[in-house]
């Protein structure tokens, strides 16, 4: 079986997206060849919660790279616009993704069928209480001048409101993809390494379910043993042609079929 017809005899489909899929919009990944931290290992340190909010040096840089940060000029491609087209057809169960840059709403997908298990880079949260802000109001405070803005309710430490390092994911959302991967009967995971946990293992979750998978990536990743196809292509160029919006032969998709699935309780 190849990877357009996983996708025609399914009729729930879980999606599953990491960086991959945003870098054909110019946002770069972050453990990549020309990765974030691979070429500025100094910056993982802005994604640790423990030094963010302990050294203000971090925080003022941190605000800086917020403003010049590509996500504010990044246009969805054609792989974003292609889960949309999943939604349309009435075929997408739920879309989790890894990203913070919130192209998957730029796009179109329904607020509603998103999870984002890393929180989003669009909205700035409060450390100490419960405020939330748009990201611009803060972006425009440093631009005026102030190098680590504060709270305006409580004067705390603010940052983008997405998961941290050595910050806990939310329940909730975790909960929702996990509910996701049960119920669905094909798994689409599109550009990740799915290396990450807990994430990743809604992969083995939707096995367990009987979900077939379908693992779309660049290149390998830990859970490729697990799936019934993998596709290393760019997304953004092969995503379209298999959920069936281009008239093109796969042919020509370098798809490789997945024979084992040896899959034990409990793994």
């Amino acid at each position: 079986m190849d990877a357009r017809n996983l996708v025609e005899d399914a009729s729930a489909i879980t999606v599953l997206t990491g960086a991959g899929i945003s870098t054909d919009s110019q946002i770069p990944d972050y453990r990549g060849p020309d990765g974030i931290w691979t070429k500025n290992p100094g910056a993982e340190k802005q994604s640790t919660l423990q030094t963010y909010a302990a050294d203000p040096e971090v925080r003022k840089r941190a605000w800086r790279n917020r403003l010049d940060s590509p996500v504010w000029t990044a246009e969805p491609n054609a792989g974003h616009f292609a889960l949309v087209h999943l939604e349309k057809v009435n075929k997408l169960h739920t879309l989790v993704t890894q990203n913070i840059d919130g192209l998957h709403h730029k796009a179109g997908s329904d607020p509603a069928r998103i999870v984002e298990v890393h929180g989003s880079v669009r909205e700035v949260a409060c450390l100490s209480c419960a405020y939330r802000a748009p990201m611009h109001e803060a972006l425009d405070r440093v631009r005026n001048g102030d190098p680590d803005p504060a709270c305006p309710m409580c004067g705390g430490i603010l940052k983008s409101a997405t998961i941290s390092f050595g910050q806990r994911l939310v329940e909730r959302d975790l909960q929702r993809a996990s509910r996701a991967a049960q119920e669905c009967d094909l798994l689409l995971a599109i550009g990740s390494t799915l290396s990450v946990g807990p994430i990743n293992q809604v992969i083995p979750v939707a096995v367990h379910s009987g979900a077939r998978i379908l693992i779309i990536n660049g290149s390998e990743t830990e859970m490729d043993h697990l799936a019934d196809v993998v596709v290393n292509r760019s997304i953004s160029e092969v995503l379209p042609t298999i959920l069936g919006i281009e008239n093109v032969e796969l042919r020509n998709v370098e798809s490789r079929n997945v024979e084992s699935r040896n899959v034990t309780e409990g793994s």
